[in-house]
């Protein structure tokens, strides 16, 4: 297909490896493509989006990022409505580029609620969408994106088994014997995709140069995030 494609991106495992995947099969990608929720969202990736300009620079694509008011989502009768007015902000970036827009990358695993606002956002632009996470294994999913090198620190948690030590984790195969566990007890996804937790890829073969943190952790009994005080290109 003629045109460029753009990789929504967070800079978290998914995005990530959906972005690898997109260079690994030849796309054209012309750009990333980040959200900065002000608040909670129901479509998007919230902690930590500031740091995916570190992650583009590192990996040499330019970035695009959308700047929304914030969505409300944290008080929402209608959670379908919220969802089509979240994608707005995005929708429009993605009609404005310089260029034919041929598709677009997204990192969704099993969200019939975001994929399908994705592909009718797709449709509407006339463009393809590539989702190569879409039902697929999350074990052998995140085995593949360890074997091709991807160093994943785990930024937030957000669910029952999941305690303090697991801010500022790496997402070894260690845990994600421990994950599997988890998810076998309390039901926690071994990807994080019920929010569980969320990540961010500090290193991998389609960047040049590491993400280096410096943080502290904020917990509250029960959940909590790392609190980035400064973060640099190794």
């Amino acid at each position: 297909m003629d045109g460029r494609w753009v990789s929504l991106f967070s800079g978290g495992k998914d995005s990530s490896w959906a972005l690898y995947r997109a260079l690994e099969e030849g796309l054209d990608v012309g750009r990333l493509l980040t959200v900065h929720p002000k608040g909670d969202s129901y479509m998007y990736h919230v902690p930590a989006t500031r740091l995916a300009a570190l992650a583009a620079e590192s990996i040499g694509i330019e970035l695009i990022e959308v700047e929304p008011d914030d969505f409300g989502a944290d008080d929402v009768p209608d959670s379908g409505a919220q969802g089509d007015a979240e994608l707005e902000p995005m929708e429009r970036a993605l009609s404005e580029l310089d260029f034919e827009l041929a598709g677009v990358t997204a990192g969704a695993v099993e969200s019939e609620f975001q994929t399908s606002r994705i592909e009718g956002m797709c449709e509407r632009l006339g463009c393809e969408l590539f989702a190569p996470l879409w039902q697929e294994d999350p074990r052998e999913l995140a085995e593949a994106m360890l074997d091709a090198g991807f160093e994943i620190t785990i930024i937030r948690v957000a669910a029952y088994g999941l305690d303090e030590s697991w801010l500022g984790r790496t997402l070894d195969a260690e845990a994600l014997d421990e994950l599997e566990e988890l998810n076998e007890e309390y039901g926690v996804h071994i990807l994080g995709e019920g929010g569980e937790f969320e990540t961010l890829v500090t290193d991998g073969p389609h960047m040049s140069r590491p993400i280096e943190l410096a943080y502290e952790t904020e917990w509250d009994g029960t959940r909590g995030t790392l609190k980035i005080e400064d973060a640099r290109l190794g």
